[in-house]
């Protein structure tokens, strides 16, 4: 269906649009019935994307999207239907060099990177009539960081936002989430030729809240983007990166922190797609839980495309258990197109305390609690200093200090528990 602010068919079909029954009828083999040679999408590079909503099914769980993801608590966010103005509140801190506008659908560069690739994703397309943008103009370099501060106030919240660097072009935004709210979010992220640009999503939602967040780039030639997820707060926190490193020589350096509380899902599908020559992708996720029910989810697909020649990429994902209860579930994908790289590779891995860590600092004099905090701390603190922002890497390593402090009361509450339940 076309709306007055809604691009034709056609349009989005030239664009890139896939429109999801061609692309179901496509992968049917002819001369056996259908039920019989239906095959699901598996890879991230197949699924459809559509600006219409209709085009999308309300998810089941059974689609290789949703499979890990709890979707009873999600149902507000796949009714497609006008939500309340001011469920979130918006503070913006900028430099003065930064340029910010709205943007209709329609209105360049709006759309032209960002794809919607799921319900949620699709609605907030469509009812975010006017999205902001935030761009830092071609050849300046910002001093500090541009700061976007969400704050929930409860309720159902749709967003389309854009980041553009223009060309040589160098800064950080910050995007920081609090309060609480049910919030579909897209982030379509724009890096031209030359530019270098940091984007940090954090995360520290109350715990009743629901974030469902889609973010899209493009990296063109010789530029750079560093994406950084932060997890920490929220019930259920769902940021799905997907990166595009279209130019020759584009970087791209992908990195996320989640801890995970009892009864809390934080969830990262990460999407990397070397597009063209000599491009270089560096993914590292790290997740700590702790409690009954705490769950993480990652999901890690890399392309090297038939024409990204020279490539070099490598994909991890790292999971501590720290308390009976919690789950990790961690899945790398690799596909490679070419033969004609310099490496790919991937890496998972999850599991409980190194004891050789513990048994070093103990035999140094430090009480099991303190080294306990310190090789936690030391885990995740690696993707804390990947930021370059002295005050917010002050901020979370606290947060991940008061983390630990829930720790040691759930290890205490549990040893108690079996104390009592043997005598």
């Amino acid at each position: 269906m076309t709306t007055p602010t809604q691009a034709p068919a056609s349009e989005n079909t030239a664009e890139g649009h896939i429109d999801p029954a061609a692309r179901l009828a496509d992968r049917r083999q002819p001369g056996i019935p259908e039920s019989d040679s239906f095959v699901p999408v598996q890879t991230r590079s197949e699924r459809p994307t559509s600006f219409d909503p209709g085009d999308f099914g309300t998810p089941t769980g059974t689609e290789v999207n949703w499979k890990h993801t709890p979707l009873k608590k999600l149902a507000a966010l796949f009714v497609d239907e006008p939500a309340p103005h001011g469920v979130i509140d918006v503070a913006v801190r900028a430099p003065e060099d930064v340029e910010q506008s709205r943007l209709a659908v329609g209105e360049a560069p709006r759309g032209e990177v960002f794809r919607p690739e799921d319900l949620p994703s699709a609605i907030a397309w469509a009812q975010e009539a006017e999205a902001p943008l935030v761009r830092i103009p071609a050849d300046v370099e910002l001093d500090e960081p541009i700061v976007v501060h969400l704050t929930g106030r409860g309720g159902v919240a749709h967003a389309h936002v854009v980041i553009e660097a223009q060309p040589h072009s160098r800064g950080t935004v910050i995007l920081r989430h609090e309060g609480t709210a049910q919030q579909a979010q897209n982030v379509e992220i724009i890096v031209r030729d030359g530019a270098s640009l940091t984007v940090v999503s954090v995360q520290r939602w109350d715990d009743d809240a629901i974030h469902l967040a889609s973010h899209q780039a493009r990296v063109d030639r010789d530029a750079s983007l560093t994406h950084v997820v932060v997890s920490l707060g929220g019930g259920i926190v769902r940021v799905n990166p997907s990166v595009e490193l279209a130019g020759a020589g584009a970087d791209g350096k992908l990195y996320g922190l989640a801890f995970s509380d009892s009864g809390q899902h934080l969830e990262s599908q990460v999407y990397l797609h070397h597009k063209g020559p000599h491009t270089v992708g560096d993914v590292l996720y790290k997740g700590a839980l702790q409690g009954a029910g705490a769950r993480t989810v990652w999901i890690g697909d890399v392309l090297i495309g038939p024409d990204a020649t020279g490539t070099d990429s490598y994909e991890a994902n790292r999971n501590l258990v720290l308390t009976e209860g919690a789950r990790a579930d961690s899945i790398p994908n690799l596909e490679i197109e070419t033969g004609d790289i310099v490496g790919a590779g991937h890496a998972s891995a999850t599991g409980r305390f190194d004891d050789e860590q513990l048994f070093y600092l103990q035999a140094r004099g430090i009480a099991e609690d303190e080294a306990r905090r310190l090789v936690v701390l030391g885990f995740l603190a690696e993707i804390v200093q990947k930021l370059d922002i002295p005050d917010l890497q002050d901020e979370l390593i606290a947060a991940i200090e008061a983390e630990l402090a829930l720790t040691d009361s759930i290890t205490a509450d549990a040893a108690e528990a079996s104390t009592e339940a043997s005598a």
